[in-house]
């Protein structure tokens, strides 16, 4: 690709891979901690919300990681799909578009690079590149929107009971 798309690619893992990773610690223990993060699940409508509070701590903190690292990236994009797919459905996507409004905006841009970054792939700077197990164009965009739909299937299925409308 060449050295500044590979650069680039670093660039994007390392911002994206730190957001999540802030974000899961944010859940873990920023303001109101697990406890908080449970609460707020159980409002939207989730089951076992103290499990759940832990699994998005877990899965934001693992998949920044691996995106930082470059390793197994198509995995690490279907989770941060995954994530905000989960949270654009359930939390956002009532309030609308703009972020501002509490809308699905920023969880939409996340989401939509962590299927980009499967096709592009992590590039040279990656652990997965030095090992010669990258997976990149429409393979590398497919196993991240496959394994995230499917994944975010799974948990609302398993775990989502929306609020009767009062």
């Amino acid at each position: 690709m060449g050295e500044p798309a590979d650069a680039a690619l670093l660039l994007v893992r390392l911002v994206l891979g730190a957001v999540m990773v802030v974000h899961g610690w944010n859940h873990w223990r920023g303001g109101g901690g697990i406890t908080g993060t449970a609460s707020w699940f159980a409002g939207l409508g989730l089951r076992r919300p103290r499990l759940q509070a832990w699994l998005s701590v877990w899965t934001e903190i693992g998949a920044g990681a691996l995106l930082a690292a470059g390793l197994f990236t198509p995995l690490a994009c279907a989770a941060v799909l995954s994530v905000m797919l989960v949270a654009g459905l359930l939390a956002h996507r009532p309030h609308g578009f703009f972020v501002f409004k509490e809308g699905y905006e920023y969880v939409l841009v996340l989401g939509v690079l962590a299927v980009a970054l499967g096709a592009w792939g992590p590039g040279e700077y990656a652990v997965d590149s030095a090992a010669d197990i990258a997976v990149t164009g429409w393979a590398g965009a497919g196993l991240v929107i496959g394994v995230g739909v499917v994944a975010t299937g799974g948990l609302l299925a398993a775990f989502w009971r929306p609020r009767e409308k009062t």
